[in-house]
């Protein structure tokens, strides 16, 4: 299988490198973003989730929707390193779309070259891959190998025009796709648009993985998505709440004129410098 693996050192990147990595090359590593007592915790929890296989192997299991599990799979939704990122990358409103638990058993075949955004819905990923801008972090509770199902990314390819970058098509490889390797308790975050998956599995262990969905709160749906449910929702921490708020929210303006009143001169969130930070 064609692949390189990636050697940057995400300890060294600014904050300005870290943006200008998830905007252009359609992912960003954030390392130790969590310490042994929470990768822990977290791994006892998800020890006790119910899964169910996917359909092309026994040995990728998974359990969606677990943001009501309590505990500390809950409090991951608001861990402030990341939600503090997601807020100078979105302009401080972010809202959290969805949350998944996944497994990747010794034996696991590997995921395809897939994208998790698309503009009209899937039966995969239902009507919430068709917000226009929407960024996943994948938390890893294990330790990346080679052998061990690491993270596979086509760069840049959330930019082409082409139309084989339709989100709609999957790939079985690509020559220029990266294997990321990484420790556990890193993130990797992905734009919704890039094509990504991961490799087989053909080490000793397991890989368990969290997955949280975040958009800016702009960039709502094409079409509703279900509501939370407000009793168990008012169960949750208020810092989680804070982020769980109406999953369609939309700041469209189909009427808006030339001319609007009160037009901004400065728009930081889109200096061509914001990656000089």
């Amino acid at each position: 299988m064609n692949h390189q693996l990636c050697r940057q050192n995400w300890h060294q990147l600014t904050l300005g490198q870290q943006i200008q990595s998830l905007e252009v090359e359609g992912y960003l590593v954030l390392p130790d973003l969590l310490d042994e007592d929470q990768i822990a915790c977290l791994k006892a929890e998800t020890a006790q989730l119910e899964t169910t296989a996917v359909d092309y192997s026994i040995h990728q299991r998974g359990c969606p929707g677990v943001q009501f599990t309590g505990g500390a799979i809950t409090d991951l939704i608001a861990h402030s390193p990341t939600i503090q990122f997601l807020e100078t990358l979105f302009g401080n409103d972010v809202v959290m779309m969805g949350y998944d638990y996944a497994r990747s058993e010794p034996g696991h075949p590997g995921i395809s070259l897939h994208a998790d955004g698309q503009p009209y819905g899937s039966a995969i990923f239902g009507m919430q891959g068709s917000v226009p801008w929407m960024v996943r972090v994948l938390y890893y509770l294990d330790d990346l190998t080679p052998e061990v199902s690491p993270f596979r990314v086509v760069p840049r390819s959330h930019l082409s025009m082409h139309d084989d970058a339709n989100p709609y098509l999957r790939y079985k490889s690509h020559p220029e796709e990266v294997m990321v390797t990484l420790q556990a308790g890193s993130a990797v975050l992905i734009n919704h648009r890039v094509f990504h998956g991961n490799y087989p599995n053909t080490g000793d262990w397991s890989r368990d993985m969290l997955a949280i969905a975040y958009r800016p709160a702009w960039a709502g749906p094409q079409s509703d998505v279900e509501d939370w449910d407000p009793e168990q929702l008012a169960r949750l921490p208020e810092e989680v709440q804070r982020l769980m708020t109406d999953p369609n929210q939309r700041r469209g303006n189909y009427d808006g004129g030339n001319k609007p009143p009160n037009m901004e001169s400065e728009a930081a969130g889109i200096n061509p410098s914001r990656w000089d930070s």
